[in-house]
């Protein structure tokens, strides 16, 4: 599909520089369609640098979520782990947000895969006793609640409603020292 890409992209930029051309010339040729071709080809180049920048949109696929065990996180911490703990919903815009921006994020991804990290994932989509208890114990209001915890910090650190990626990473730098 690049190549395509590229292809379509090279054409649209050679009719530009013949239709120059023919212009110099003193073909009647219309400013405005030099213009709007040359403006859909920075548009096409914006959006193959846009695909094309590296990132492996799938990788969230490799994160192994468990069920959320509350009563497991200071076994694992004690384990000298880091548990990673996400409270979301198929109906929480902003927890759909979260992922898209930084969960699913291949950076992302790739620090949370680390072998010390334990990821626990609460679905609230529908009513569970667990994560209710869960979120009671937290004094956390709703959807999306995103704590981790370490052995630095064995109560966890909150992140906030709305992530960005330098709150992950900040909170897996504290939890570890």
């Amino acid at each position: 599909m690049t190549t395509l890409m590229l292809i379509l992209l090279l054409v649209i930029f050679s009719a530009v520089v013949i239709l120059i051309w023919a212009k110099i010339k003193g073909k009647s040729i219309p400013t405005l369609v030099i213009a709007m071709l040359i403006f859909m080809g920075i548009c096409f180049a914006g959006i193959i640098a846009f695909v094309n920048k590296g990132e492996d949109y799938q990788a969230y696929q490799t994160l192994n979520w468990q069920p959320l065990e509350p009563e497991k996180i200071a076994t694992y911490v004690e384990q000298g782990n880091i548990v990673f703990v996400d409270i979301t919903a198929d109906w929480c815009v902003p927890c759909q947000t979260n992922k898209a921006n930084v969960l699913h994020r291949e950076q992302v991804v790739n620090q949370l895969n680390q072998q010390h990290i334990i990821l626990m994932q609460g679905n609230w989509t529908q009513a569970d006793t667990v994560i209710e208890q869960y979120m009671g114990q937290q004094a956390a209001a709703g959807t999306p609640f995103n704590k981790i915890y370490g052995s630095s910090y064995p109560e966890g650190i909150e992140l906030p409603k709305a992530l960005i990626i330098d709150d992950v990473y900040r909170a897996l730098a504290l939890v570890v020292k």
